[in-house]
């Protein structure tokens, strides 16, 4: 309310301008006050916002390595995990099935190569005295040399046979955030599936990708160096989320894509934020903000302009003390309160400092300072409360 009447009072003040014109024609002079500021050149420090997205450190789809209906889900959405614990499981018993019969071949295997070794041994003594010919000897090791064979057939059928039942447990390969779960009890699913069970995502350092245009990246690049030695030279940036609030944690950019996209003529970068507290999650979307010195920059007040047909302008005081409306250009980007000005004002000059919008060009004023219209706003409001109270 401070605020709307205050505004209402540099109005009135303007409006009296026409009221007391016969007046101040009688008198001879212009009584209008309006407060007055001096433009300065100052060093200020802006940010460039950059639209971004928000990625886990690690995001890895959850996919069953066997056919199978699902028997139990040990996790729900939401849920943070460590690695290696259970997450879901598929029916076992066909695996289980397959992999007994895998180790009672291997079993037959181990004792024909038992027998397949004895009768070597004893061809082996027998040929040595004449008794049987080298042919009955080299049938008998090749006999020995196919058990062995099937033996180790038997051995892999059998790890392969204990991988698939292992396969019925799916665990988390890493720590994270359990995402969507899109299959329940009773689903059938298999390693084909388009959809993985669920998706895993580590967000204890969250990624967040943004894009600069290549005439943005060469204002950082062109001192030279080497890509790491511009990484490091990164400022740390800040990363402004969806609701307009600023993440509390800062971060650092950390790769830069090596070639310009052709179709967008930007490149892609990285940043790293910490995630502690599990803030941010994957998938999520704000805008990066980059820090950027500035020297010798024109600031004023966004209050002090106006906007006219997609144009900005002020009302410069002259020595004389009237009313210039010129238009000015400023920079894109603002700290909220302020407009940067790149062109149509210089060092020095006189501007309007509120109450902008009643102006018009060529009138003649009186100019007292902010502090000065600050008082005069203050006395008026104790002297409408006085008449009130009366």
């Amino acid at each position: 309310m401070g605020t709307c009447v205050k505004g209402m009072f540099y109005s009135l003040i303007t409006l009296s301008m026409g009221a007391c014109a016969g007046q101040q024609s009688q008198q001879g002079s212009g009584v209008n006050e309006l407060a007055v500021i001096q433009v300065e050149a100052a060093s200020t420090i802006l940010n460039s916002s950059y639209p971004a997205t928000i990625e886990g450190r690690q995001d890895v789809e959850i996919r069953p390595q066997i056919s199978g209906f699902i028997t139990k889900v040990c996790v729900d959405e939401g849920d943070f995990v460590r690695k290696g614990q259970l997450l879901f499981l598929i029916d076992s018993v066909q695996y289980k099935a397959a992999a007994d019969a895998a180790e009672a071949a291997v079993k037959v295997a181990e004792a024909n190569v038992a027998t397949a070794k004895l009768t070597v041994r004893t061809k082996t003594e027998l040929a040595d005295k004449n008794i049987i010919s080298q042919y009955d000897l080299q049938t008998a090791q090749n006999t020995l040399a196919s058990a062995e064979a099937n033996l180790a057939q038997a051995k892999a059928q059998l790890v392969n046979a204990r991988n698939n039942l292992s396969y019925t447990r799916i665990v988390s390969p890493s720590n994270g955030i359990v995402n969507t779960i899109p299959y329940r009890i009773g689903s059938l699913v298999s390693a084909s599936i388009v959809t993985p069970l669920t998706t895993v995502s580590d967000i204890s350092n969250m990624y967040v990708y943004f894009s600069m245009t290549e005439k943005q990246l060469l204002n950082f690049t062109r001192e030279g160096g080497t890509m790491a030695q511009l990484i490091n030279s990164f400022p740390e940036v800040e990363l402004m989320l969806v609701d307009g609030t600023m993440y509390k944690e800062k971060g650092k950019v950390e790769t830069i894509s090596g070639a310009i996209d052709k179709t967008t003529g930007s490149v892609r970068m990285r940043a790293t934020f910490p995630n502690d507290k599990n803030i941010l999650r994957s998938g999520g979307s704000g805008n990066v903000l980059i820090p950027v010195k500035m020297d010798g920059v024109l600031s004023i007040p966004q209050k002090a302009t106006y906007e006219l047909q997609d144009k900005r302008f002020v009302y410069v005081v002259t020595d004389s003390s009237v009313l210039q409306n010129r238009e000015i250009q400023v920079l894109p980007q603002n700290d909220g309160k302020n407009f940067f000005v790149t062109s149509g004002l210089q060092a020095g000059e006189r501007i309007v400092y509120e109450g902008v919008g009643t102006l018009r060009n060529g009138m003649r004023i009186k100019a007292i300072t902010p502090a000065e219209a600050e008082s005069k706003y203050k006395s008026m409001v104790q002297n409408n409360s006085g008449v009130q109270n009366n």
